[in-house]
């Protein structure tokens, strides 16, 4: 792949571009103030009736916990709006205060218009009841009429691709039909403000990406939703702002990249080597920095549409836009194909070939030709600046997950050609003895 595939252009293919959501042009339909919320954890407590009775006026000890402080913030009608942080931050404590379904401690919340919280797949399912009757009563309790719940039960199972298991009680249901139903469910809520907690990787691969593709299409039709997640790739892909949270506080509010780079150094400090994208860094001093932001990121087919899945030996068909944060002197674009959660296994590197000015556009597009054996991977970008000092400003974002079929149980990471005969001989004689190794150095 040629430098010439890097290439600044004036437009870029609208197809899945971030659109930009300013409080300029949309009223605010989700105002927190200072909100406040700690729980009250007991250090010790009467288990039974007798240690109640014999110590009736026992004073019970408690640890506070503190799991939001004075957290503020807006989400404008039609805003795709992430949160983001580490386990323990406060993220779904916000989220279930702005369901209803807890009451902060101090501050206030208001919300415009008709609010559908999923804040667990599953929740509401009566186990005893089958398919069919748990669609229907579900869509009547999301405040649907019982004949519209009934009108929209083959949309639900279509989408599910349970219809033929639609008259099974769900206590027989496997945990990936479980998810796929309770997905399908919610995705048909007619609500002006969705409010999700963890609930986009669901079912296989194919499925997954139906999911993604509901919420492309739900982004691009202008609803409203709060999506709590530890992908950065979806918070970039999708959202139009991102809030990070940590220890309860609001860290950052932006852009999702700066979102996502909070992220990763909040996980990623203190961990050697765990920021450096390049194998040549060794003794140089890195900082991380917000080199680029991206404008639109796709794997494409032959005829230039987005796809997620690619055949065994196809080549992997990159579009990647980005634009410059900030100028950058000498600017180099390390591409990275990883295992999903695991380790990278390939990589290249392309350089700029000059200067770039801030909000310049840089466009990384052609074939990678692999030999990736079947499973889920991830595409992800480094930014680097090499600065005159020998440092370097280092800036990794995650780009999309793809799914390689074919043949499934192959060994290892990738499919390597080879030249290897089986020859098969008559075992020696007796009294013959079999050369070695050993016959060589004497």
């Amino acid at each position: 792949m040629p430098n010439d595939h890097i290439r600044n252009e004036d437009h870029v293919r609208p197809n899945r571009v971030r659109p930009v959501v300013t409080g300029a042009d949309r009223p605010v339909v989700i105002e927190a103030r200072r909100i406040s919320k700690e729980f009250r954890i007991p250090l010790d407590k009467s288990d039974t009736i007798k240690e109640r009775l014999t110590n009736p006026r026992g004073k019970a000890h408690f640890r506070v916990l503190r799991a939001l402080h004075e957290v503020s913030f807006d989400v404008h009608q039609g805003e795709f709006f992430g949160i983001v942080g580490r386990n323990g931050s406060g993220k779904s404590s916000l989220l279930k205060i702005l369901a209803s379904i807890y009451r902060p401690d101090q501050g206030t919340v208001r919300l415009a218009g008709r609010v559908a919280p999923f804040i667990e797949l599953g929740v509401g399912f009566n186990p005893e009841l089958t398919a069919r009757d748990n669609v229907v009563l579900n869509g009547v309790l999301m405040g649907k009429s019982l004949r519209d719940a009934r009108r929209g039960l083959d949309e639900v199972l279509d989408f599910a691709e349970l219809r033929e298991f639609a008259d099974l009680k769900l206590k027989n249901y496997s945990s990936g039909m479980m998810v796929r139903l309770a997905f399908s469910v919610m995705v048909q809520a007619e609500a002006d403000v969705m409010l999700i907690d963890e609930v986009l990787a669901v079912g296989d691969a194919s499925f997954a990406q139906k999911c993604m593709d509901v919420f492309y299409a739900k982004r691009d039709a202008g609803k409203t939703i709060v999506l709590v997640t530890h992908d950065m790739a979806t918070v970039q892909a999708l959202c139009h702002r991102a809030m990070l949270i940590h220890d309860g506080e609001v860290k950052y509010l932006g852009t999702p990249e700066d979102a996502a780079l909070g992220y990763y150094r909040l996980n990623l400090d203190g961990v050697p080597g765990a920021s450096v994208p390049a194998p040549d860094v060794s003794g140089r001093s890195v900082e991380k920095q917000v080199n680029a932001r991206v404008v639109d990121s796709m794997i494409v087919n032959a005829a230039g549409e987005p796809i997620r899945n690619i055949a065994q030996g196809e080549p992997i068909n990159l579009r990647l836009t980005l634009a410059a944060a900030r100028d950058l002197r000498a600017a180099r674009f390390v591409i990275h194909v990883r295992k999903h959660d695991g380790p990278v296994i390939f990589g290249f590197e392309r350089h700029a070939g000059r200067e770039l000015a801030d909000g310049e556009q840089i466009q990384l597009s052609g074939r990678i030709d692999h030999q990736l054996v079947a499973g889920r991977y991830l595409l992800e970008c480094w930014v680097r600046e090499d600065r005159q000092d020998d440092s370097m400003a280092v800036q990794g974002m995650r780009l999309t997950h793809f799914d390689v079929y074919g043949e499934e149980g192959a060994p290892g990471f990738v499919v390597a050609e080879s030249d290897i005969e089986v020859t098969i001989s008559s075992p020696p004689s007796s009294g013959e003895r079999v050369p070695t190794d050993l016959d060589d150095d004497q």
